[in-house]
């Protein structure tokens, strides 16, 4: 898919969500990094990004015109794992959320590129549902974690397989889940929609591989939010994936791997070799 279709395919899925679904993208123009509110193939630019309150301004701009960005900014990225049933097997279910870090330097935006590293031998994709913050805090009860997710959009927890699990693994995860690039997120910013209650799919080469209702998490989105609020002070544009579902397997240069969620949108990124 070219720039050009990418870009429609946003724009076509803005034109066709209900009224009261709001959808935000972060974007370049003319050097200068901004938000902005989508409507059809218009965006109308933003004082901040939309979770800090952010205002329209000026003038309408063409989404032809921009590049896109991940429409994330945050202080902190952070990951569960083992949250679906059908990725866990005949694994034990965890009692709690299982927590984990990426870097926020691993954040792609659609249509950007996985670069596998040198040396990665197995890396797998992972489709996720994906919070953003609207305000932070401590120790939040579930209803105050509920109220402090501003929206949801598509991710790939890319991970490198033998890096996390083999006979040589890392001591931490902190390359398996967070080199460049094993972040896509994207393509919007998605407030309003029944994430909760979403189809998620994820496509390798056409072809679905990942396909599970987010509503079959273990551990639903004010959970995992409340929980990580007990230990770590959450900010305003933090970020959360909360889980992939199914079997995951290796994704090679050449390949493109697709996240799709219903009401969302969908994720798309091309696989080349470092």
């Amino acid at each position: 898919m070219t720039r050009r279709n990418s870009l429609a395919a946003v724009a076509f899925a803005a034109a066709a969500a209900p009224a009261a679904i709001e959808r935000y993208i972060r974007y370049q123009h003319a050097g200068r990094i901004s938000w902005g509110r989508l409507e059809g193939e218009q965006i109308t630019p933003l004082s901040n990004a939309p979770y800090l309150n952010g205002r329209p301004l000026g003038s309408k701009k063409a989404l032809r015109e921009v590049k896109l960005l991940a429409p994330a900014d945050p202080s902190k990225v952070f990951a569960v794992g083992l949250n679906y049933k059908s990725h866990i097997g005949n694994r034990t279910a965890p009692r709690e959320p299982e927590i984990f870090y990426k870097p926020t330097t691993c954040l792609v935006a659609s249509g950007e590129p996985i670069v596998i590293p040198a040396g990665a031998k197995n890396v797998h994709y992972e489709g996720e549902l994906v919070l953003v913050l609207a305000k932070g805090g401590r120790n939040l009860n579930l209803a105050q974690a509920s109220a402090a997710i501003f929206g949801a959009t598509c991710g790939n927890d890319v991970s490198e397989r033998d890096w996390q699990n083999g006979k040589d693994k890392d001591l931490q995860w902190w390359r398996a889940k967070g080199s460049d690039s094993f972040g896509p997120l994207g393509p919007m910013l998605v407030r309003g929609s029944d994430y909760q209650k979403a189809l998620l799919q994820t496509r390798l080469n056409g072809e679905v591989v990942q396909k599970q209702l987010t509503s079959d998490l273990l551990f639903d989105c004010p959970t995992i939010v409340s929980f990580i609020s007990k230990y770590v002070t959450l900010e305003a544009g933090d970020v959360i994936f909360t889980g992939t579902p199914g079997a995951t397997r290796k994704m090679s240069p050449g390949d493109t791997v697709e996240v799709e969620i219903d009401g969302i949108g969908r994720l798309r990124n091309p696989v080349q070799g470092a």
